[in-house]
């Protein structure tokens, strides 16, 4: 009798296991619906930009611009009156496209230090976002990007982002994007 009522038990909660994978989702949850407005959220969808992965161009912090010390008013390049110095690192970009363009996203991680004659404050850090096909350029932008030294430790990390870099979407196979420091006026951008 104990036998058959666990195999009674048993043949029950498998009748109930099928019967929940057989159940069907309403047709709302499947994208199916009536209603002309699922038709037009699928539309919207389908024009939305595809994300490009492959032919995204690699981002490169531009030699001998990696790093930018400033200094108190005529004591250039003596480190007791180093007021800061500012480093790029690590890179990374994401690029999207539209009808005739390539928009990417680029950013770099950096470090900002205060040195002897410095303090804690905010700062402009002229940062120029080039890009290059070969020999010829497609943009180019300088920003002076605002970054706050601490007080507490007298340094600090951020992150800059240059959004809305258009190039066109046919660029060839050697389009780089260079990232640095820029010592000059700053630069407007430039497309072709």
């Amino acid at each position: 009798m104990y036998g058959m009522t666990i195999r009674r038990f048993l043949g029950i909660s498998l009748l109930a296991v099928v019967a929940g994978c057989n159940q069907t989702d309403k047709p709302v949850n499947l994208g199916v619906t009536s209603d002309p407005s699922g038709v037009q959220a699928a539309a919207q969808q389908q024009t939305q930009v595809a994300v490009v992965q492959g032919s995204c161009p690699q981002v490169y912090l531009r030699d001998g611009t990696a790093v930018l010390e400033r200094y108190g008013k005529g004591a250039k390049d003596d480190p007791q009156n180093l007021l800061y110095q500012a480093t790029l690192a690590d890179t990374t970009r994401q690029c999207v496209i539209n009808e005739n363009q390539l928009v990417m996203t680029v950013m770099v991680q950096g470090r900002i230090v205060s040195g002897p004659a410095g303090g804690s404050g905010t700062v402009n850090l002229p940062i120029r976002v080039a890009v290059l096909d070969g020999p010829n350029e497609l943009y180019s932008q300088t920003v002076q990007y605002p970054v706050t030294i601490p007080a507490d430790t007298g340094s600090g990390q951020f992150i800059f982002t240059q959004a809305n870099v258009a190039i066109p979407g046919g660029s060839g196979g050697f389009t780089k994007v260079y990232v640095g420091f820029e010592d000059g006026p700053a630069k407007k951008k430039k497309r072709k």
